[in-house]
């Protein structure tokens, strides 16, 4: 299943599905691309669903090869795609994973777990130590002070206090704003 583009016009119609408009379809129809290139490339009919979105206030396009589903499901599980493909890129954002080790499922999703144990282990850190300093702060300094037997609290204060102090600097300004 994909999302279909705007640019995509070069199509027929072969069949036209009945569907309740009161779920947010707009149709579902077998089509058959009509393009130059698409045809040759894609010559079998394809399912086109028209979803409108009252949250967003957007008229979706899906195409997909699967004509076993409802219609409402293909829209669905475009929403479900949408939803994984944010929490992948919270992941990277803030779990600092930048390779997997392994290639195989049950690599990943370990690797996965750990880095989410990891993050909340961080989160009830800084919530019982009650500290201003952001995750990623705490983060960081966990990651340098690792093999320091200096206590966590006290690494974490150390950060607080340096951030607190403002030392006038010496640098020149290019711009006086």
């Amino acid at each position: 299943m994909i999302r279909a583009k705007e640019t995509t016009q070069a199509f027929c119609r072969r069949y036209s599905r009945p569907i309740d408009k009161a779920t947010g379809l707009r149709c579902d129809q077998t089509i058959v691309l009509t393009g130059p290139l698409t045809a040759q490339r894609y010559p079998e009919p394809l399912r086109r669903v028209v979803y409108y979105d009252e949250e967003t206030d957007k008229h979706l396009e899906f195409l997909t090869n699967n004509f076993a589903v409802a219609p409402l499901v293909v829209a669905q599980l475009y929403r479900c795609r949408w939803s994984v493909e944010l929490f992948f890129k919270w992941v990277k954002q803030h779990l600092r994973i930048k390779v997997f080790y392994g290639t195989s499922a049950n690599a990943v999703k370990t690797q996965l777990w750990i880095a989410i144990a990891s993050y909340v282990l961080v989160a009830i850190l800084k919530k019982r130590l009650g500290t201003d300093a952001s995750l990623h702060t705490i983060l960081q300094i966990v990651s340098v002070s690792i093999f320091e037997k200096t206590p966590i609290l006290q690494a974490i204060a150390r950060a607080n206090l340096a951030d607190t102090l403002t030392q006038p600097c010496n640098q020149l300004e290019l711009f006086d704003l």
